[in-house]
């Protein structure tokens, strides 16, 4: 067995970072009560460089969540799971933790929560009387193909759901695993009702490794649009978040990329930055990019409509926070649309239809 690669230094191991591997290395105090949670170990082996992964069950009674925010355009969303090990340093669901007694740095990325009962619940609610057969989104929140779903397999039991219902449903993801799950995706896609979104934020396989430290990188995501649109999935890709003054020049080779792999439309969202976020982004810039922090907090500061030296990193604000406001927040609007114009992707998302929608067990005739 070779302990060190050829021609390395047999001096001391150099220090390693106590979160190597992770997006964020610190956890920051949770903003809400704290609860202590019993751990529930399932099958996984901690990695030997970084703070181990542990699963706990999540037993929820129902798993179709419904969307009351006026500017997301759906209304039901299904996430298999809670928290998310691909540790994106941006990630604006990191806060949803703290209402489990969690913080949002570390402790979203190592403890994940795994709803094992999600393609039964979700069985159970398509099945109801009261369910309106409509689109459903996969996930919304957090990633539904991270690492753990190549075990557990929660998002393809539901896509099999899905499929045996014709209930439509688009997916959202940075990760190449979506293809392993081509099959239900294609039987869906013969009714149109499927659609795949790749989100892609950087082409830079350096920054992506320090940003997405676990997520698929940016080649694989352009494979999968490419293996998917073969198959006759409708994708599109979604620039997502631009972080201005760090990623937003690269607006036109990600688009030129995904419309090369056989994207049909193409979207864009700004960095959001809520609560504890702020603070663990700003440690990830002081750490990964010191030379350009402060350039970066200020473009960010600047699509928000604030001052650069001290205006806000973020806005909750329905209609303004998926897009910013200000000189540059319209500029990365611009370079954006003109981009997606001249290479075909300035399309309205492809429609989902649930007119195939089938209901469960043999077809009965209405009762007089």
């Amino acid at each position: 067995m070779i302990s060190k690669p050829p021609n390395s230094d047999s001096g001391p191991t150099p220090h390693r970072d106590p979160a190597h591997g992770r997006g964020a290395r610190t956890d920051p105090a949770n903003r809400f009560d704290r609860r202590e949670v019993d751990p529930t170990w399932f099958d996984d082996e901690p990695p030997a460089d970084a703070p181990p992964t542990t699963y706990h069950r999540d037993r929820s009674q129902s798993v179709l969540t419904r969307n009351e925010s006026p500017d997301v355009p759906f209304s039901f969303g299904l996430n298999p799971y809670r928290g998310c090990e691909h540790g994106c340093a941006y990630c604006y669901a990191r806060p949803t933790h703290e209402y489990l007694g969690h913080s949002a740095g570390l402790d979203f990325e190592t403890k994940i929560y795994v709803k094992e009962n999600a393609p039964a619940r979700l069985r159970e609610e398509l099945s109801r009387p009261s369910w309106e057969p409509q689109p459903v989104v996969l996930s919304g929140v957090t990633d539904p193909y991270q690492p753990v779903e190549r075990r557990r397999q929660l998002t393809r039991r539901c896509l099999e759901v899905f499929a045996e219902f014709r209930n439509p449903v688009s997916l959202i993801t940075k990760s190449y695993l979506v293809v392993r799950d081509i099959d239900h995706l294609w039987a869906l896609a013969q009714h149109q009702a499927a659609m795949v979104t790749l989100s892609v934020t950087t082409l830079d396989a350096t920054l992506h490794r320090r940003l997405e430290p676990r997520a698929s990188t940016p080649a694989r995501r352009l494979e999968a649009i490419r293996r998917l649109t073969e198959a006759g999935i409708p994708v599109t890709v979604n620039v997502a978040p631009v972080i201005p003054g760090l990623t937003d020049h690269e607006i036109p080779a990600i688009l030129e990329a995904a419309a090369d792999a056989g994207a049909v439309a193409a979207s864009w969202i700004l960095l959001r930055l809520p609560y504890a976020v702020k603070e663990l982004f700003d440690d990830w810039l002081e750490r990964h990019v010191p030379d350009r922090r402060d350039r970066v907090l200020a473009a960010i500061r600047d699509s928000r409509g604030g001052d650069s030296s001290d205006g806000p990193l973020n806005d909750t604000r329905f209609g303004s926070r998926m897009r910013g406001e200000g000189i540059r927040s319209d500029s990365i609007d611009s370079l954006f649309r003109t981009s997606a114009r001249r290479l075909g992707l300035a399309n309205e998302l492809p429609p989902l239809s649930a007119s195939a929608f089938r209901p469960p067990g043999p077809v009965q005739l209405d009762l007089f």
